[in-house]
């Protein structure tokens, strides 16, 4: 088994800026990508960003591209997105989640273990 704990989520003013954390622990691996999602109320469960295990490939939704920014440290086993030029539709609980593969991936149904979300609410 594998968990995943997030953090660093709160409420910032719009333009602010947010570091989240998210650090794995139990049967974890190096070998796998690591990803974020994030839920708004009433809405599905969308992409955000995601890494290789080995940091040298990152994709992010278009709607985040340019402000925020994913990157992990394998000797911490932990993973990080920095979000910057924060917008009231970023507001949501975000989600750390573990690939099954290797690479940077954006289909939920490609990971495998979830952490249990950080609320971050967004200003305006």
């Amino acid at each position: 088994q594998v968990q995943l704990v997030e953090s660093g989520g709160g409420l910032v003013q719009a333009g602010g800026s947010l570091r989240l954390s998210c650090a794995a622990s139990g049967r974890t691996s190096s070998s796998n990508g690591m990803g974020w999602f994030r839920q708004a109320p009433g809405k599905e469960r969308e992409f955000v960003a995601a890494i290789s295990w080995s940091g040298t490939s990152t994709y992010y939704a278009d709607s985040v591209k340019g402000r925020f920014t994913i990157s992990r440290d394998n000797s911490k086993n932990s993973v990080y997105l920095q979000m910057s030029s924060l917008k009231p539709e970023d507001t949501a609980i975000y989600y750390c989640a573990r690939s099954r593969t290797m690479g940077a991936v954006t289909a939920r149904n490609r990971y495998d273990y979830w952490g249990q979300g950080t609320q971050v609410t967004v200003s305006s």
